[in-house]
C-alpha cells in the first residue's frame, strides 16, 4: 500500500511517511493510491467482530506488514482501546422509531476523537521507539481535537504536543481537558480567534519544510490520513450491525449513516468506506456555519466572512479541509484538477463548483442545515420519547430524524460524536438534566497551564511566529534532554 498527494505532486510514500506528515509537501492530503475492495464474503466473515479487532483488520488492509507486522498492530490496537468507558468501546442506543445512535465518546476525552487518536498515537509511539527519534506534534482544533491529542500522548518520552484552541468558544469541559494536563510534554495556547484562524498560521508552518524535516514537526488533525483510516473502522461497525445484511443473503442492502459535519473527516472516511464496496448513503448534517450544504445544493463552496458561534461549537467551521479528499475521490483522483480548486479556494477563500462537479458530490452525500433552535428542539424531543440525552451535535444529526424520516425499508444510522457531559450549558437551555461522571467533576478541581496568542493588527504573522518559537526551544531542550518545564 503506497500513498500519493491529492494535488498530485506526491507518489510512493508508505504509511509510515504519512503518518508522520501532516500535508503533503505540495500542499495537499495524503490519500492511498488504490482502494482496497471489501467483498460481501469479507464482510460476512467480519459480522460479529469486536470493534477493537475490525480496526485491526481494517488498519492492516493500509499498513504493508513489513512497517507494522499484524501481531504488533493487534497489541497497539488494544492499548489505545484499553481505556473506554464500555467493554465494547462503541455502542448503539437502539431507540424508538427506528433511531439507532453510533455512540463514539466513551473515550478519555468523551469524544469521538479518541477512537482514532488513541490508536494513531500508538502507531506512533511505535516507531520513534523503533528508530530511537522524537517527533513535534501541531495541533488546532475546534474543541475535541486537542484535548483528545493531549489525553492520548501526555507522558510520551518521544512526543511533544502543542495545541492550539480558540479561547471562548469551546466548553468549559473542553477546555479543561487541555489546560488541565501538565505533563512537560504538553504544551497548550489559548488563540484570540476562531478555529478557521488557526489554521492559517498553522499552514505556514507546515508549509516551511526545512522547520518540518529539521525538528520533525507533523499533524494530528484529521489531516493526517491515520485518523480518517481509523475512522472508516465505526463505518464498517455500524453497517455489520445495523444494515440487516444478514438476511439478505443476494446482495448487500443500502444503509443511510448521518454526520454532524465540521472538518468533513468523517464525511471522506463514510465516501473512501463507500468506495471500497459499502452501499452507504452519506447525509452531512452542518450547523449556522453551512459552508458544506451550500457547496452540495448550490456549488457554492465559499466561506462567510465570519465563523458564526452556535450550540456545536465543535463543528463551528468554514473551512471543511477534508473535502479535498472527497474532491479527489470525485474527479478520478485528478491531482490537477484538485490542486487548481484547492489553491483558488485558499488564496480568495471563494469557489463555484462547475455544474457536473456539484451533481456529481450530491449523488454521493445529501445535506441539510440546522438552527441552533432546531438543535434545542432534537434535545428535547429525544428525552421526551426516549428518556435519551443527545450532545447538541448528536442532535444536528437527529434532528434530520425527525424532519426527513428514512425511505422505507432503507435502515438508518446516525452518528454520536460527543458525550452531553462535555456541554453542560446547552443541556440546562434545553430543559434537561444529565448526570456528569466523576472525570469531569474532578476537573474543577486540578490546577491549569497554557499561554494566549493575543489578537493584534497581524494576528497570523504574530501566532505563526509564537509557535515557530516554541517548536525552536522544545528541540534544544530536549537536544539536551532537558526538562521544558522546571
Amino acid at each position: 500500500m503506497q500513498y500519493c498527494s491529492t494535488r498530485g505532486g506526491v507518489h510512493g510514500w508508505d504509511f509510515r511517511d504519512v503518518l508522520f506528515s501532516g500535508y503533503a509537501p505540495d500542499g495537499g492530503m495524503f490519500m492511498p493510491e488504490s482502494l482496497p475492495v471489501l467483498s460481501p464474503d469479507t464482510l460476512r466473515c467480519w459480522k460479529g467482530l469486536s470493534y477493537t479487532k475490525l480496526v485491526v483488520e481494517v488498519a492492516s488492509l493500509f499498513i504493508h506488514n513489513q512497517l507494522i507486522p499484524k501481531q504488533d498492530l493487534e497489541v497497539l490496537v488494544a492499548e489505545a482501546l484499553s481505556g473506554f468507558s464500555v467493554p465494547e468501546i462503541v455502542r448503539i442506543a437502539r431507540l424508538k422509531e427506528g433511531l439507532s445512535v453510533l455512540e463514539l465518546f466513551h473515550g478519555g476525552t468523551l469524544a469521538f476523537k479518541d477512537l482514532a487518536m488513541t490508536c494513531t498515537v500508538r502507531f506512533l509511539d511505535y516507531f520513534l521507539r523503533k528508530e530511537n527519534c522524537r517527533a513535534t506534534v501541531l495541533v488546532g482544533t475546534s474543541g475535541d481535537t486537542g484535548g483528545s491529542a493531549i489525553q492520548s500522548a501526555k507522558g510520551l518520552s518521544g512526543l511533544d504536543v502543542v495545541v492550539v484552541y480558540p479561547q471562548g468558544r469551546i466548553t468549559p469541559v473542553q477546555e479543561k481537558h487541555m489546560i488541565t494536563c501538565l505533563e512537560d510534554n504538553v504544551h497548550v495556547f489559548a488563540a484570540d480567534g476562531s478555529s478557521d484562524d488557526i489554521d492559517q498560521p498553522l499552514r505556514r508552518l507546515f508549509a516551511d519544510q526545512e522547520l518540518v524535516k529539521s525538528h520533525s514537526l507533523m499533524s494530528l488533525n484529521s489531516v493526517n490520513w491515520s485518523r480518517v483510516m481509523i475512522q472508516l473502522a465505526h463505518f464498517i461497525y455500524a453497517y455489520l450491525e445495523l444494515s440487516g445484511m444478514e438476511q439478505n443473503k443476494a446482495a448487500l442492502p443500502e444503509m443511510e449513516v448521518v454526520v454532524p459535519t465540521g472538518g468533513a473527516g468523517n464525511i471522506a472516511a463514510g465516501l473512501i468506506v463507500r468506495q471500497m464496496g459499502l452501499p452507504l448513503k452519506m447525509v452531512a448534517m452542518v450547523n449556522s456555519n453551512d459552508i458544506v450544504h451550500r457547496m452540495v445544493t448550490t456549488g457554492d463552496f465559499s466561506m462567510a466572512a465570519n465563523v458564526t458561534q452556535t450550540l456545536a461549537p465543535a463543528i463551528d467551521i468554514q473551512d471543511p479541509y477534508n473535502m479535498e479528499r472527497v474532491f479527489w475521490l470525485l474527479l478520478d483522483r485528478d491531482g490537477s484538477s484538485v490542486k487548481n480548486m484547492m489553491e483558488e479556494f485558499q488564496h480568495t477563500h471563494r469557489y463555484s463548483l462547475p455544474e457536473n462537479h456539484r451533481k456529481l458530490l450530491s449523488q454521493v452525500l445529501s445535506t441539510g442545515t440546522v438552527t441552533d433552535e432546531g438543535i434545542l428542539e432534537t434535545m428535547r424531543r429525544c428525552w421526551d420519547e426516549n428518556q435519551y440525552v443527545l450532545c447538541p451535535h448528536t442532535a444536528v444529526a437527529v434532528w434530520h430524524h425527525y424532519h426527513c424520516p428514512p425511505s422505507p425499508g432503507l435502515n438508518r444510522c446516525y452518528v454520536a460524536t460527543a458525550s452531553p457531559a462535555k456541554f453542560q450549558a446547552v443541556v440546562q437551555r434545553a430543559g434537561l438534566t444529565f448526570d456528569l461522571p466523576e472525570a469531569v467533576r474532578s476537573l474543577d478541581n486540578l490546577a491549569t497551564r497554557y499561554q494566549n496568542l493575543e489578537r493584534s493588527l497581524d494576528w497570523c504573522k504574530d501566532w505563526e511566529e509564537r509557535l515557530r518559537e516554541k517548536i525552536l526551544s522544545l528541540s534544544s531542550c530536549r537536544k539536551n534532554n532537558g526538562t521544558y518545564y522546571s
